[in-house]
């Protein structure tokens, strides 16, 4: 990692394998996580500075709870057939049950 890069996160970054429902049943697994931040890999296309919406399922031991998040793409990385996408996080709410992604890859609002 080059220093620059270091020096502009906020926050400590976590490994974590976690499926990421991307919407239009596209599906990728993180490599690391942060409060602000999240890096997975996946099959589908992504470019630099779009928008993005996504779900994480998290078990915990109070049941299952869903983690919305809308975030801006700040790095793509081609990787053979995968590749890795780095999202600054800007909005995210935490639900118990589910919040699926809708077609176009958009939150649907889970009610209460």
């Amino acid at each position: 990692m080059a220093q620059d890069e270091a020096e502009h996160r906020k926050e400590e970054r976590v490994p974590a394998a976690l499926r990421v429902d991307l919407g239009n049943n596209a599906t990728g697994m993180t490599r690391d996580v942060s409060a602000s931040g999240i890096f997975f890999e996946t099959e589908a296309s992504y470019i630099s500075g779009d928008p993005i919406s996504f779900a994480i399922d998290l078990d915990t031991p109070g049941g299952r709870m869903v983690l919305s998040c809308r975030g801006e793409i700040v790095r793509v990385e081609r990787r053979d057939t995968r590749v890795g996408v780095a999202v600054r996080i800007l909005e995210s709410t935490l639900k118990a049950g589910a919040a699926p992604l809708n077609g176009r890859g958009g939150l649907i609002a889970a009610t209460d």
